[in-house]
């Protein structure tokens, strides 16, 4: 069996690998990345927020981006009945990116990997991590590809970047369950025919359907638009039949997209996505450390994964930097605790969306702008700037706020 020897070993293609390989070659050292799909190859996540701009800008990335024409993004937006609570990422309290890009993250993914291909970092693809042993800080892993041909790959450091495959926490059962409630998504692309600027393209929409069932909207610059239903599943159960049938069925159930939707052409048939939600006891060990979604996916809403994933790469990959040349890193204070910082905040918005809690604060009456502004860098993903009290006091100032609101109503109703 061959083996290669390279300083860095990124397991995974997608934003979390390609943003912390690019970054540490860009400090001189070599890097192999190895995935175990064909590119590109379909995956939710397609809103992205300010904050990941500027990780993407750091690994160079960005005019690749731009070449691609993919929908600008400026806000968000939020639909019950007749209330509608939009937030404009010009107008949040955090200083920083003002936009960024909603994309079919087929193209979006390729273009990160072609890219990093192209300063100098081969990516294997179809290639599948089998074994990895270390021997303190440094590994040896074993690889098979589609053939069944075996080599290995001996690196001072692994960055585990494989998202959904988990493969550090996997092969070392460091899996946890998440606190989160298992929920289910039934989605599609669609043929927008019907799109207008009232219901503009520049922004995501998420709509709440019912008591905790919401709908996202996601318009590309193709036409194409992103629609999926997320919920309990006993909520799906509701429906009969195929997915398309349950999926045309919801489509007319709902107000908001019962016109836009009706009798729309589907780019493919309508898939299932469920118990989404995972967790890792730690974030890191001797010789290796996670990042994106191997650390933990919370949830669809908020548009978080892509953001947690660029922000930790690029956070893990100066640390990667700083070990390989001998420095001393302290990963539970320098990489542990500021990722659960920004876990922890968008667990928070999450726990508080499905709880009702956003829902009496996006559609009171009489809004305060800074509170909204503060709020808006939330969702822009500024989830790292403790001089914003929605951030600092995540777990506590949405439900104090909330009250406030559901005190206030009630005051001005005697």
């Amino acid at each position: 069996m061959t083996t290669e020897k390279v300083d860095v070993l990124v397991i995974g293609a997608g934003p979390a690998g390609t943003v912390a390989a690019s970054i540490i070659h860009q400090a001189g050292y070599t890097v192999r990345i190895v995935e175990k799909l064909k590119f590109p190859r379909f995956v939710i996540g397609e809103s992205l927020l300010p904050r990941s701009m500027e990780a993407l800008e750091e690994a160079k990335f960005i005019d690749a981006i731009k070449e691609k024409g993919f929908q600008e993004k400026f806000g968000a937006k939020f639909v019950k009945g007749n209330a509608v609570c939009d937030f404009t990422f010009k107008e949040q309290h955090t200083q920083g990116w003002t936009w960024t890009w909603q994309v079919t993250r087929a193209d979006f993914d390729k273009t990160l990997a072609d890219t990093v291909e192209k300063m100098g970092v081969p990516v294997s693809y179809e290639t599948t991590v089998t074994d990895i042993k270390f021997n303190g800080s440094d590994s040896v892993t074993t690889v098979e590809d589609l053939q069944g041909n075996k080599h290995e790959i001996a690196a001072k450091f692994i960055v585990d970047g494989s998202g959904y495959g988990r493969v550090i926490p996997r092969l070392f059962n460091m899996e946890r369950t998440s606190n989160l409630q298992p929920r289910k998504a039934l989605f599609a692309h669609t043929a927008d025919v019907r799109r207008s600027m009232a219901d503009e393209p520049n922004r995501i929409t998420a709509v709440v359907h019912k008591p905790g069932v919401w709908i996202w909207i996601i318009p590309f610059s193709t036409g194409v638009t992103s629609v999926g239903f997320v919920g309990d599943p006993s909520f799906f159960a509701e429906y009969p039949g195929t997915p398309e049938e349950q999926y045309r069925a919801m489509l007319e159930a709902e107000p908001y997209t019962r016109e836009r939707f009706r009798g729309v052409e589907m780019v493919f048939e309508p898939r299932i996505l469920e118990s989404w939600s995972a967790t890792t006891d730690k974030f890191y060990g001797d010789g290796f450390v996670l990042t994106g979604n191997v650390t933990e996916f919370l949830d669809p809403i908020f548009s978080s994964g892509v953001t947690l994933a660029c922000v930790s790469a690029q956070t893990a990959a100066k640390l990667v930097i700083r070990k390989l040349k001998g420095e001393p890193v302290d990963w539970e204070k320098e990489y542990m605790e500021p990722t659960m910082q920004g876990v922890n905040t968008f667990r928070s918005y999450v726990m508080a969306w499905y709880e009702g809690t956003l829902d009496t604060i996006f559609f009171s009456t009489d809004q305060d702008p800074a509170i909204k502004n503060q709020i808006c860098s939330v969702l822009a993903g500024y989830v790292w700037d403790e001089t914003n009290l929605y951030v600092k006091n995540h777990d506590t100032a949405l439900k104090r706020l909330a009250r406030t609101i559901e005190l206030t109503q009630i005051l001005k109703q005697e």
